[in-house]
């Protein structure tokens, strides 16, 4: 097995590389005068491990070739970051289902994919062939634990993330509760832990990601009216658009962490071990 990545995902690609023994292949990138993409591979072998993460368009496409490139081999995508996702379901009439749409464009020629912490599971429905998530909890948990904060309590922005919050929680026993929306007026709202009072504590909001950061930005706020110790803020895909990452600071989050799904400055937790991880165990099953 050789690897190869796109654009975006070389860091990750080389990690993962390092983590199964394997090596990682030489791809170029440019584009034609015109604008289209163009990529080139060196040797590959009778097997290929395609690391790319859809953050933007153009890496959609990169991926759609670099899957082409290596159609004399078995394929296997990796997709740290699933860009489009987030529209799982048709909400009005003449909606296309993005998820749906990029899963089956991505899944000609693989043999099977794993994606990063997908936005729902049922994404991994879409696609044509054998799809796994690969959940990177442990990892954002041995981040939380390096921190050495006393007594931490993890929280997650609202209930539907509090089972991801919960396995980050289990790595080091912490307290975890998700945060709770009271309007009390028409105008006025607030957000706090739903049963575990925050403060004195030093605490940790966890998220599958973090885009704009505006209700996060809005929930630290409110958490240190509360008297929480410190705030901090970790994600799995750290898109970060808009500001967020100064919106985040600003409102008095002392550190903003991401993964590698999502390469930018504030990647500071890799999800190479646990893909390499998710990789063996597929193919002792």
């Amino acid at each position: 097995m050789r690897i190869i990545s796109t654009e975006r995902s070389q860091v990750l690609a080389a990690r993962v590389a390092e983590k199964l023994g394997i090596p990682l292949v030489e791809t170029k990138f440019t584009r034609f005068p015109d604008g289209e993409m163009y990529l080139r591979c060196g040797e590959l072998d009778d097997e290929t491990l395609i690391v790319s993460s859809i953050v933007d368009n153009d890496m959609f496409v990169q991926t759609l070739l670099a899957i082409d490139a290596a159609d004399r081999s078995r394929n296997t995508l990796v997709v740290p970051y699933l860009g489009y996702s987030r529209q799982d379901r048709r909400f009005f009439p003449g909606e296309p289902i993005s998820a749906r749409a990029i899963a089956r464009a991505l899944s000609t020629g693989i043999e099977r994919a794993f994606v990063v912490n997908v936005h729902d599971p049922v994404d991994l429905d879409f696609f044509g062939v054998p799809a796994k998530n690969v959940s990177i909890a442990p990892a954002i948990g041995g981040y939380i634990g390096d921190l050495h904060l006393k007594n931490p309590l993890v929280l997650a922005p609202d209930e539907g993330a509090i089972a991801f919050a919960t396995d980050v929680a289990a790595v080091g026993g912490w307290d975890c509760d998700h945060l709770e929306k009271t309007r009390l007026s028409g105008e006025e709202v607030r957000i706090a832990p739903k049963t575990i009072d925050a403060a004195g504590r030093d605490t940790v909001i966890v998220d599958d990601i973090i885009s704009t950061g505006g209700t996060l930005a809005t929930a630290a706020c409110m958490l240190r009216e509360q008297g929480a110790a410190s705030i901090h803020a970790a994600c799995v895909h750290g898109v970060l658009t808009s500001g967020a990452y100064t919106r985040l600071r600003a409102a008095g989050i002392s550190s903003v962490v991401s993964s590698d799904t999502y390469e930018n400055a504030s990647s500071f937790i890799s999800s190479a071990s646990a893909i390499a991880t998710a990789i063996r165990e597929d193919a002792h099953c």
